[in-house]
């Protein structure tokens, strides 16, 4: 098969990986820098333009868009859908994914346990969020990534003083969510790698010190565990709601069950390093199995 990653480029770890395991398994692997591809918009001809070239066919595309390269990686992404070539993350799954006010929206309608969560983008509605979930909340950025964009206010004076600043810093108020703190599980959760419809991998993420964030970007270190039967459905619920076959879901363990977090569309693979399970070659697989019958399918209807 012939398989294009979209991707920064060749140094980003994953996607060396996933060209490892591709060439392992006898396929042609081209990663694709998507910031220097254009799209050509015309009439019955949708086509990308990369190296001043069209792109030829490829037979499966894996999307390793960045966080902050969202709307160009995804309009990319929709042109190479629009010449009917399958794609393990759909554009439209990536872009809910990014949004975690339409995440959380989506989770929620699905069943999912979530955290208390509240938005709003009036700053006079602030002693209401704040009475709405209690102190103390978790204050975060929709567009925050690793950790980046997170307060924790303890004191409601606090949550007031976040709020306000980052009211001031958002044309867009509802970007700024409010969620409860789980205590319990202060400074821990657990990433659940999916990969097409199974958990492969899975480990607890522990931060250092006093830090209530247990991001691997922000120090934090990581355990391979094993998950509940009750954890492992949680996630596989949260990736399906969100429309995403390949899925990091983050969640942490609560009084009340586990809670999910976020659902990351491009999750790093640094899984790899912690549990020893090889999660790109299990990828791989994926894509083997479901584009070679997305091209049966295809003929068929030809």
């Amino acid at each position: 098969m012939k398989i294009a990653i979209l991707s920064n480029g060749n140094g980003n770890y994953s996607t060396e990986r996933l060209v490892e395991e591709a060439k392992k398994a006898g396929h042609k692997v081209r990663v694709i820098k998507y910031k220097n591809c254009y799209a050509a918009v015309a009439e019955n001809r949708p086509f990308v333009m990369y190296k001043g070239k069209a792109l030829g066919h490829y037979d499966a595309v894996i999307p390793r868009i960045a966080n902050h390269m969202t709307r160009y990686g995804t309009a990319i992404l929709r042109q190479l859908e629009m010449q009917d070539i399958y794609t393990v993350s759909g554009s439209l799954a990536i872009t809910r994914a990014r949004d975690k006010i339409r995440s959380a929206q989506i989770l929620a309608r699905a069943g999912v346990s979530i955290p208390k969560t509240v938005f709003s983008r009036n700053t006079a509605d602030i002693d209401d969020l704040i009475d709405g979930i209690g102190l103390p909340v978790i204050i975060k950025l929709a567009s925050g990534t690793h950790g980046n964009g997170v307060v924790l206010a303890e004191t409601r004076k606090m949550a007031k003083s976040a709020l306000q600043a980052f009211y001031l810093t958002n044309e867009d108020g509802t970007s700024i969510l409010v969620q409860e703190f789980i205590a319990e599980s202060a400074g821990t959760d657990i990433r659940a790698f999916v990969v097409g419809g199974q958990v492969v991998a899975a480990y607890q993420r522990q931060s250092l010190d006093d830090e209530f964030r247990s991001n691997l970007h922000k120090g934090g270190t990581g355990t391979a565990i094993k998950l509940t039967d009750e954890e492992k459905k949680m996630a596989l619920k949260a990736a399906k709601a969100m429309g995403l076959h390949i899925a990091g879901v983050d969640m942490m363990r609560s009084k009340r069950g586990p809670l999910i977090l976020e659902v990351n569309a491009s999750p790093g693979f640094g899984v790899e390093k912690i549990t020893g399970v090889n999660v790109a070659k299990k990828i791989i697989e994926y894509v083997e199995h479901n584009a070679i019958r997305s091209i049966k399918k295809d003929k068929i209807g030809a």
